[in-house]
C-alpha cells in the first residue's frame, strides 16, 4: 500500500487508501502497540471525519477505547498524549499536503513517533495480510476528550506582552484557526482564518512561497513587524520580516536562541537537520551552546532530542521540537517563541530583518529538486567529483551525504516519498554558490 511512508501514512484519500484500510489500521493498531485506549485527533480535511468513524470502528472492535479530541492540531495530539499518559495516539491529517489528501500520524508512549522502522511496516503487513477480522466481544468505548482549554492555557505560559507589535498571521483554512485567537487576541491582522478543508485560498504547504504571497502583502500593507503562517495542521510555522521577506525556516533555529540561551541561559544541546544552515550553527555555538545534526523527519528528530536532552531544534522544514513540549514540535509554540523574541527587539529598537541579516552569513541555493531515477548514482558521482577536486573538512553520510569543505558545502539526498534527488548548496559567496550549483547539475543530469 503507496500510503505507508517514512514518517507516517499519508495519499491521496480513496486512491492510495480507501475507509476499509484504515478500519483495519485502526483494528491492528492496539495490538501492535500493546494498548488499552488510543487518543485521537484529525484536521478539518473533508474525508477526515469518514477516515475518523472507520479508524475508531477499527479500534473499538479490537476492544481498545478511543479518547476523542475532535478536531485538533497535531501537536495538541502529543501534547496529550505525553501529558496524560497515553500509550497510543493517532492524529488524522494530510499536514501541508493538498486538500485530496489525508492520512494518520501514529505516536506511543511520551508522544514518540511511529515511523515505519518502529512500526508502521509492521502494521503495514498486517492490513495487507488479507486476514478475516472478528471483533472482539466486549468493544471498546468512544470517550469525548474537550480538553482544548488546558492546551490553551499551556499555551499562553509563554506569552508575553505582544502590545507593541503588528502582526500579521495566516491561518492557511487550516487547524492553526483552531487556536490563534484564543491565543494571540484579535488585535493581529488575520487572513485565511476560518477552517475550511478545501483550502480555498492556497495550499496550506507554506514552504512553498507562492502561497505565503498574501502574508507578505499582508505585511507591507499593514507595516506590520512580523507575518506568521502556519501549515495545515499547525506542526509548522514560518515568519515574513517586516520587509516582506519570506525567512527561511532553518534560520529561525538561530532565532530561538534568543530565548532559550541569551535570556534563559540554557546553553545545553540544540539540533538541526542535516540540511540546515552553517550560519546557524556557528550563530548558536557562539553563544555558548553546541550543536547537533540529525535527519530529517520527526520520526528521526523527536527521538535524537530526547537522546541529547536537547534544548529545542529545529528542521528546514518549518519543524520546532522543544524539550520543554515532550520533545516535540510545535508550531504555535514556536510561533509564541519568535513573537516574543521580536517584541523584545522592537523595545530595544531592533528589527527582525536586522537579526536575520546578522544570523545569515552564507548565500544559499534552497532546496533544488532533481527528478531522475538513477538516485544513488548520482549521489555517488557528486561525492567523488568533489571530493578529488578539494578536501573536506566534514563528512556525514545519514539522508544522503553533507560534504563540507572550507567556503562551502553541499547535502544531497533522495526523497522517501517521491522520485527525486533533492540538493542543498551553501558558500561563502553568490559567485562561489552559482559555480558550484552549475557543476552539481551537470553530473546530477547525467543520469537523468
Amino acid at each position: 500500500m503507496s500510503a505507508f511512508k517514512a514518517y507516517d501514512i499519508r495519499g491521496i484519500y480513496n486512491k492510495d487508501f480507501n475507509k476499509q484500510d484504515v478500519y483495519r489500521m485502526g483494528f491492528y493498531l492496539p495490538q501492535l502497540l500493546n494498548v488499552e485506549k488510543v487518543i485521537v485527533g484529525r484536521d478539518v480535511r473533508v474525508s477526515s471525519p469518514e477516515i475518523f468513524e472507520a479508524l475508531v470502528q477499527g479500534i473499538t472492535d479490537a476492544g481498545a477505547d478511543v479518547y476523542n479530541l475532535g478536531l485538533s492540531t497535531t501537536p495538541m495530539v502529543y501534547y496529550f498524549t505525553a501529558k496524560h499518559k497515553f500509550s497510543a495516539s493517532v492524529q488524522i491529517t494530510a499536514s501541508h499536503n493538498p486538500k485530496e489528501h489525508n492520512g494518520l500520524k501514529v505516536s506511543r508512549e511520551n508522544a514518540l513517533p511511529v515511523g515505519f522502522d518502529t512500526g508502521l511496516g509492521e502494521l503495514q503487513k498486517r492490513v495487507e495480510s488479507g486476514d478475516k477480522i472478528v471483533p472482539v466481544a466486549i468493544k471498546g468505548k468512544i470517550i469525548e476528550y474537550n480538553v482544548i482549554d488546558e492546551y490553551i492555557a499551556f499555551q499562553k505560559t509563554y506569552l508575553k506582552d505582544l502590545s507593541n507589535l503588528n502582526i500579521a498571521i495566516d491561518c492557511s483554512n487550516g487547524m492553526g484557526a483552531l487556536l490563534a485567537k484564543d491565543v494571540f487576541g484579535a488585535a493581529p491582522h488575520y487572513i485565511y482564518d476560518t477552517l475550511d478543508g478545501t483550502f480555498p485560498n492556497h495550499e496550506p504547504n507554506p514552504l512553498e512561497e507562492e502561497n505565503v504571497e498574501d502574508l507578505k502583502h499582508l505585511v507591507l500593507k499593514e507595516k506590520c513587524d512580523i507575518g506568521v503562517i502556519f501549515d495545515g495542521d499547525a506542526d509548522r510555522v514560518m515568519f515574513v520580516d517586516e520587509k516582506g521577506r519570506f525567512i527561511r525556516p532553518d534560520l529561525t533555529i538561530a532565532v530561538l536562541a534568543s530565548y532559550f540561551i541569551t535570556e534563559k541561559g540554557q546553553k545545553g544541546n540544540v539540533l538541526q537537520d542535516i540540511r540546515t544552515s552553517k550560519s546557524v550553527s556557528e550563530y548558536i555555538t557562539s553563544l555558548g551552546a553546541t550543536m547537533h545534526m540529525w535527519r530529517v523527519g520527526r520520526a528521526y528528530a523527536a527521538i535524537k532530542l530526547r537522546e541529547i536532552d536537547g534544548i529545542y531544534g529545529g528542521e528546514l522544514a518549518g519543524h520546532y521540537y522543544f524539550r520543554d513540549f515532550y520533545y516535540s514540535d510545535s508550531g504555535m509554540l514556536a510561533a509564541i517563541l519568535v513573537l516574543d523574541i521580536v517584541s523584545d527587539l522592537k523595545r530595544e529598537g531592533k528589527t527582525l530583518s536586522e537579526l536575520i541579516d546578522q544570523i545569515n552569513t552564507y548565500a544559499n541555493s534552497g532546496e533544488i529538486n532533481f527528478k531522475i531515477n538513477q538516485k544513488e548514482q548520482a549521489m555517488e558521482a557528486l561525492r567523488t567529483y568533489f571530493c578529488e577536486q578539494e578536501k573536506a573538512t566534514a563528512f556525514f553520510d545519514f539522508d544522503g551525504y553533507r560534504i563540507e569543505f572550507n567556503d562551502w558545502w553541499f547535502n544531497v539526498r533522495p526523497s522517501n516519498t517521491e522520485p527525486y534527488l533533492r540538493f542543498i548548496a551553501e558558500a561563502k559567496s553568490e559567485t562561489l554558490l552559482k559555480e558550484k550549483i552549475k557543476i552539481a547539475e551537470d553530473i546530477i543530469h547525467k543520469f537523468d
